[in-house]
């Protein structure tokens, strides 16, 4: 089922603020939370969809190439793999945008059943970023990479709770458990109650009294992941995919961070890009562009064989459809644009100026006044339009 426009789920429009992007994510959100829509999966999935919608919009990094690129930008899996969350559970829009909640009357409505009944296990982990280069070959068909990465994974000693056994935690006093500690604030709107993390056990909700020794009550470790990535096709240079959880491991069992993919186009050695267009220079020789030929002319996937009519003058543009790359967002693919070069010879023989002294006296080798070729750009221009 194909995923509904973040702007429409949000009821925003592009042109939004930060501030409008989030209080409508408020509003929406408490119309389907499920405390309000118990047993309501309908509601449920709505709850969820806004809480993807939001950490899409309200990240400029993400928001950015959404609207650039639509899902496909920052979900082209459209399972969760990238960017959007399409696996997101309560506990994870809890734990993240809890915040969000706690600073509105949003726990007054609901008595912070879900926004406080969860427990916050620790500090997130921070994004990490990485480099991908692709052939243009890789890049027309979709490709998936193995990659080793060296990061911060979690401690395999402790699970990432930092402690050194199930008897080296206790309960914080000061949250009592929850991760969380209330405060009431006054406002022009009249008070206020807010949610935040712990300050005393930083969201875990438990005191370590033993470290564990491996990771000196970290819960994590430097270590090394191979992380299997599944680039779309139709990527560009310098767009950057994300992969969700896949990036640095929090402290005490905290969410992991982002795997953040910056894609780096190889250059092809006979082949140009230009948007889902590749251009391809031919160099003819007087002879065969006068007379007509058939040549082969490099393509991403291999060469075919084009007719070259008579007469073809330099500059000449032939167009093979289908022959450039796909949309990354499913709309189509390009055309391989072929640009005629007429080549001329720096050095003759002199049975071939003598040839050519000839045939220049011809009517057929001098230009028709007042005609010119149009240049390159000019037939470019012609051709898109």
């Amino acid at each position: 089922m194909a995923k509904r426009d973040y702007y429409e789920v949000l009821g925003v429009n592009k042109g939004a603020s930060e501030s409008e992007i989030k209080k409508s994510y408020r509003k929406v959100a408490m119309k389907y939370h499920p405390d309000r829509n118990p047993d309501d999966k309908s509601a449920e999935e709505k709850f969820k969809e806004a809480a993807e919608a939001y950490e899409i919009l309200s990240n400029p990094d993400k928001k950015a190439r959404y609207d650039r690129f639509g899902h496909a930008g920052v979900d082209p899996n459209a399972g969760g793999g990238f960017g959007g969350r399409g696996g997101m559970t309560m506990e994870d829009i809890f734990s993240q945008f809890g915040d969000i909640f706690g600073d509105s009357p949003f726990e007054s409505f609901f008595g912070g059943s879900r926004a406080g009944g969860q427990r916050r296990t620790g500090q997130r982990g921070s994004n990490l970023r990485i480099k991908v280069k692709l052939t243009l070959k890789e890049i027309a068909e979709g490709t998936t990479k193995k990659i080793k990465v060296k990061k911060q994974i979690r401690c395999k000693t402790c699970s990432g709770s930092g402690a050194k056994d199930d008897k080296s935690t206790s309960t914080c006093g000061t949250c009592r458990g929850s991760g969380y500690v209330r405060q009431v604030k006054s406002t022009f709107l009249g008070q206020m109650q807010t949610t935040t993390a712990c300050p005393t056990c930083s969201g875990s909700g438990s005191i370590i009294t033993a470290k564990c020794t491996s990771c000196k009550g970290e819960g994590k470790q430097y270590g090394e992941e191979t992380i299997e990535i599944e680039i779309p096709a139709g990527v560009s240079d310098g767009m950057q995919l994300s992969m969700s959880g896949k990036g640095n491991a929090g402290s005490r069992g905290g969410r992991p961070g982002d795997l953040l993919i910056n894609i780096e186009e190889i250059e092809h050695e006979k082949l140009q890009r230009d948007g889902n267009n590749v251009i391809y220079d031919l160099y003819l020789n007087f002879a065969d562009a006068s007379l007509g030929t058939s040549v082969e002319v490099p393509t991403i996937n291999g060469k075919v064989k084009i007719k070259i009519p008579n007469g073809t003058q330099s500059g000449k543009l032939f167009r093979l459809k289908g022959k450039g790359l796909p949309s990354v967002q499913g709309y189509g693919k390009g055309d391989q644009l072929i640009h005629v070069n007429i080549w001329t010879p720096k050095k003759l023989s002199e049975e071939e100026k003598t040839i050519l002294e000839k045939l220049k006296k011809s009517d057929n080798f001098k230009p028709e006044p007042g005609k010119t070729e149009k240049g390159f750009f000019d037939k470019m221009r012609d051709y898109f339009n």
